[in-house]
């Protein structure tokens, strides 16, 4: 009798708590350790404390780019300014100019994804949705790519615009990549220019204005020598 409690215990306790090689409880499949349930509970807490404390960054960063300008900023003002301890921001981001290139990955995959091959819309209709994307957070596109900015944002923008243009265009004999390069310089002068002017453009008529321009160049660059 006492062989076969003895052995119904120890069969209960290895189904509940199998142990790995090197000792650690292994889980089994279909339930939840006491530690996972902790963990799955917290996730959503910890999520949204993550897009809160970024939030308020990228506010506070806004705010002082308006007011002082990019390059004089310093991670402290920030963290001041958005009321989040230093180790708050450091938890998300290495520097100020993490917090910038940060949001130039979210602002290019924005981009990318109004002017995706697989997007079965016509090409300017994208291209009008990009524009609405910068019109949806024009404040912060305004303070980056405005005279307080940061050239290493405006920069990179650029870049990324030229490279999305090569991308789409046919072979056009011109060496270096000239026609990409001026078009993505173009498209970022427009778009500087439509925030700093209060937009005076819908996002359909500057869409329409910078492909009707961008067109004449490629049609230019494609124009035989004479």
């Amino acid at each position: 009798m006492r062989d076969n409690v003895s052995q119904s215990r120890h069969a209960v306790r290895e189904a509940m708590l199998p142990v790995s090689r090197m000792g650690w409880p292994v889980a089994i499949p279909g339930r939840c350790t006491g530690l996972d349930k902790e963990r799955n509970l917290s996730q959503p807490t910890d999520n949204v404390r993550v897009r809160r404390t970024r939030k308020l960054l990228r506010d506070a960063l806004v705010e002082l780019i308006e007011e002082r300008g990019f390059e004089r900023l310093t991670v402290g003002q920030i963290t001041e300014r958005a009321m989040v301890s230093r180790a708050a921001f450091y938890r998300n981001y290495r520097d100020k100019y993490h917090l910038v290139e940060q949001i130039f990955d979210e602002a290019m995959e924005a981009l990318l994804g109004t002017m995706a091959d697989e997007d079965e819309r016509p090409p300017i209709e994208r291209w009008v949705a990009f524009f609405e994307h910068v019109a949806g957070y024009r404040r912060l596109y305004g303070a980056l790519l405005g005279k307080k900015g940061s050239p290493w944002f405006a920069a990179k923008m650029q870049s990324s615009l030229s490279n999305n243009v090569a991308q789409h265009l046919d072979s056009i004999p011109t060496s270096g990549g000239l026609v990409p390069t001026l078009l993505g310089g173009m498209f970022v002068q427009a778009i500087t220019w439509w925030l700093e002017n209060e937009r005076p453009l819908s996002p359909y008529e500057i869409a329409t204005e910078t492909a009707r321009l961008a067109s004449a160049v490629i049609t230019e660059a494609n124009r035989p020598p004479s």
